[in-house]
Formats: structure tokens, sequence, C-alpha cells
């Protein structure tokens, strides 16, 4: 039954020959082997399925797809796409070196921060910022800079522990940093008088946590920043999504900022339209705190999304910022190029309701038009399935991506 296997060499030679191809050879082999021997039946040609295995390996794994669902910050995609000026802006500190941490006035060391912290400032109102590498590093680190030796103690309403994608818990975020959590409240109704019985001497801090992949309603009571605020304890508010401005119903972080947060935090690749990244911005004691936290290394962010992150919150000093994401949100007409579309695979344009994903804005529903299709595999485009056909929402392709589905029907 193995005989049937061909060499690696020889599977080698078939694909092109070189390092990659040997190791491509080799993974295939091994996995085969492994199959037959598990009671696989014997393929008619081993060397040709091989050979096709051995190419698909040596495919990129993380490639480029059309994202035909309407879901705008489709988590499993990648979130928000970038803006031109953010991906050129990746392009050119992907080519070289940069100053990523040089002060190029004195050639004395710099910080990585600097490059986007004047930008938070400025759009957000607050004394200081610190970027890390993800939302949840945010949230991570300021439970850690906040939460001191002395003063363990994290006070959380108990509507407000949730769990957000990848099961990342706010409870498990509190204990993992040495802190002890102080729950107030009931699952729906939490008032001002529950905060200011759980604040003692051994206070940290109070965690806010925007409930951004659910609602509540009904009979529900959560206490406001500015409220929080009047209790003299510094006040972490996570607001998720990271709506600059207002924005349906997400709360924006210059409103927590004006509030008196302490340290607001927020994610980089949903409602920002930027790369995946986490901000805190606060006031300069916090952020100084956050900063210094030994913490802040290993949760720091790379030059390519810094780059990126700089060139989107570039972006955002225009009243209508160039942006994917918010573009996507404003269009408010989807039915002409649902048209072209249809026109381009021979579908039907039917009535549609897009969602913005990511965990931000769960109740939205966006109105639109969408091609309807019989379920077919279209290879590189993502669409999603209702009534037993396939769906494709022109509310998350851009034009270039409607011509290049026209071309793969």
């Amino acid at each position: 039954m193995l005989r049937g296997l061909p060499s690696v060499d020889a599977l080698a030679i078939r694909i092109g020959g070189g390092g990659a191809a040997v190791a491509a050879a080799r993974a295939a082999i091994d996995a085969r082997r492994a199959e037959l021997l598990g009671g696989a039946p014997a393929a008619a040609d081993e060397t040709t399925l091989l050979e096709a295995r051995a190419r698909a390996w040596l495919e990129p794994s993380l490639r480029r797809v059309i994202n035909a669902t309407g879901v705008i910050l489709h988590t499993n995609l990648g979130r928000a796409p970038l803006a031109a000026a953010a991906r050129e802006a990746v392009a050119r500190i992907a080519e070289g070196y940069g100053n990523l941490e040089m002060d190029m006035a004195t050639g004395a060391r710099g910080s990585r921060h600097d490059h986007v912290e004047r930008l938070l400032v400025a759009l957000t109102g607050a004394e200081a910022a610190i970027a890390v590498n993800n939302g949840a590093a945010a949230v991570l680190l300021a439970v850690a800079a906040l939460g001191a030796a002395d003063r363990p103690e994290i006070v959380v309403s108990r509507g407000q522990l949730i769990e957000i994608g990848g099961g990342f818990r706010i409870p498990e975020v509190v204990a993992q940093m040495g802190g002890r959590l102080v729950e107030v409240g009931t699952t729906n109704r939490t008032r001002l008088t529950d905060y200011e019985r759980a604040i003692g001497e051994h206070t940290g801090a109070i965690l806010r946590a925007h409930t951004s992949n659910f609602r509540q309603l009904g009979f529900v009571e959560e206490v406001p920043v500015e409220a929080l605020c009047t209790l003299g304890v510094p006040v972490i508010d996570d607001v998720g999504s990271g709506a600059l401005g207002p924005l349906h119903d997400e709360p924006p972080v210059r409103g927590s900022v004006a509030g008196g947060a302490a340290l607001v935090c927020f994610s980089g690749d949903k409602l920002l339209g930027g790369p995946q990244a986490g901000l805190l911005v606060g006031t300069a004691d916090a952020v100084a705190a956050a900063r210094s936290h030994p913490l802040a290394r290993a949760l720091r962010i790379d030059k390519l999304s810094l780059a990126a992150l700089e060139a989107t919150l570039r972006l955002h000093l225009d009243p209508e910022p160039d942006i994917p994401v918010l573009r996507m949100l404003r269009d408010t007409d989807t039915r002409a190029a649902a048209e072209r579309l249809a026109e381009a695979t021979g579908g039907e344009v039917v009535p549609v309701k897009s969602k913005v994903g990511g965990g931000t804005l769960p109740l939205l529903e966006l109105d639109g038009w969408g091609v309807a299709l019989a379920p077919r595999s279209i290879p590189g485009v993502v669409g999603r399935i209702e009534a037993g056909r396939l769906l494709l929402d022109p509310r998350t392709l851009s034009d270039a991506d409607i011509e290049q589905i026209a071309r793969l029907v």
C-alpha cells in the first residue's frame, strides 16, 4: 500500500524543486502515509493526488478574500478593511527601516507611542494616549496599571461582567492581573449607591465595560461614566468599538474622556476603521502608569500596525473621513451596486439587511439590496446562505470586487 507513494525528491521535482518544494513534498507524503496506515483506501494514482496536495501546501495560507456577506466588521475575515492611505503607509514602512523608536532631531531613543499620541489627544480631548496590540490588551493593561498591590480591588457592575470573542472574560482579566473583583448591583440594574457602598481603602479602580456585543432591554439601569467619576476613584471605561463621534447608539470616546475617566479603552479595527490595535486615552498620570507597567512591553504594537493606525487617525481629522467602514455605514442606497452585480452574475436583486458585526451595534440592521444566486462555490468569495440561495451583499464590496466576482462567476 505504501509502495505507491513517490519519494520526497521525486515529488519535489514535479512541483518545481527547491527547499520549499522539498518541505511541501515531505509534508504531503507524511500526511498521506498516516492516512493509509489509519485505514484510508489507496488512490488510483497516489502521485497525482500528492502533487495536488503539495502544490496546495505551497500556496499562502493567509490570503485575500472578497467579503460579500454584508457584515461590515466580520471578525473571521479580519474586521475593518484599511483605507488607501493606511495601506500605503504600511507599504512604506514595510519596505525598509523607519524611525519607530528614534527621535530624528536628536538621535536619542524615542517612543513608538509618540507617532499616534498627539493625534489621539487631538481627536479625543485626552491628556495622553498609548497604543497596544489589541482591544483586549488595552483593558488588560489598564486594570494592571491602576490595580496597584495595595489597592487590588476592581469594582464592576454585575451587568457588565461580559465575555467577548475568544472567551475573553472580564472576571478572568481582573484575576489574571492579581486583582480582586468586587461585583455590585444586579444583572439588570446597578445604581450609584451600589458603587458607593463597595468603595473602600483597597479599591484601585472602577471598571465600566460597554456591552458592545449584546444589549439589555426592559427593566434596566446603569450608571453613566460622569457619575462614576465623582466617586473619587479612577474609572476605566472600556467603550469597545472606538466611535470617535456620535454613531448610532455607540458611546463616543470623547464623551468618556470629558466625563472624567482616568483611562478609556477601545479597539482600532472596529468603528475607527484601522488595523488591529488597542487604544488607551485619558489622564496623563493614568497613561504614564500604563506606559511604565512591565506588561506594556509584552503588549506593544508593531511597526506595520502603527503605520496604518497613524494614517487612519489622520483621516479622522477630516469631518467626513474617507474610511471604508464609515462609508459602508453611511451608504443608504445599495440598489445600483446590486443591479450591476446581478447583471454580471445572472442573479436576482432582492432586499437584504446588513449587519455591523465585530461585537458592534448588535441590534442595528442596515436595509439595502443584494443579489441572490443558486447555491454555488465562488473561489475566494464569501457570501451567506438565505432561503436556500447564495446571497451576495454589495454593501461590503468595492467596485473592483464586483468586477472580480463577475469574472469568477
